[in-house]
C-alpha cells in the first residue's frame, strides 16, 4: 500500500486511478493511514480505501477466502471499459514490485492505443520493439525477438 502510495502520480500521470479495498472498516482504514502509513509516505495514503466488510468485492473478483473471512491481497489492471486485463494475487508474505506494475500498464497502453496491431512480448519496456500479431508473424516470431536476449 505504502509503495503505491509512494508512487502514485507515476500512475496519476498514466491516467491510472487507485482503488484499495479490503474487509477493514473505513475507521481501520483511517487509523492504519494517520498512524502508519502517514510515516512511510508524506501525507499518507492519496487514493480512496473502500470498505469491503461484507467480502462481496473480494468474492467477485476470486480473492475471498471463505475459511477465515478475509480478502487475500491482489492487484488487478482493469481498462476503461471495465475489463481486467490483469490480475496478481500472492501470499501475504510476498510482496509486490510496483516497477512492474506500471510496465504492464504502459504495454496495455500500446496495445490498446493500437488497436490490437501490436503486441508487446515478455519483458517488453517502453521503446522497445512491438510484434505485429497476424500470419506473416507465424513460425518467424524468433526472427523479430529474442527471450534470451532480454
Amino acid at each position: 500500500m505504502s509503495a503505491v502510495a509512494a508512487q502514485y502520480q507515476t500512475l496519476q500521470k498514466l491516467g491510472v486511478e487507485v482503488i484499495s479495498v479490503s474487509v477493514d472498516s473505513h475507521f481501520v482504514h483511517k487509523m492504519w493511514n494517520d498512524h502508519e502509513l502517514s510515516k512511510m509516505v508524506d501525507g499518507g495514503v492519496p487514493f480512496h480505501m473502500a470498505a469491503d466488510q461484507a467480502g462481496n468485492v473480494g468474492r467477485a473478483y476470486g480473492v475471498w477466502d471463505e475459511n477465515q473471512g478475509i480478502e487475500m491481497r491482489g492487484r488487478f489492471i482493469i481498462d476503461p471499459d471495465g475489463v481486467i486485463q490483469a490480475m496478481e494475487v500472492l501470499t501475504p508474505p510476498v510482496g509486490r514490485k510496483f516497477a512492474e506494475t506500471v510496465r504492464q500498464v504502459q504495454a496495455y497502453q500500446v496495445v490498446r492505443a493500437s488497436g490490437g496491431a501490436e503486441a508487446t512480448p515478455a519483458g517488453w519496456e517502453p521503446g522497445k520493439p512491438t510484434l505485429e500479431p497476424g500470419p506473416d508473424l507465424v513460425g518467424k516470431v524468433w526472427e523479430v525477438w529474442n527471450p534470451s536476449m532480454e
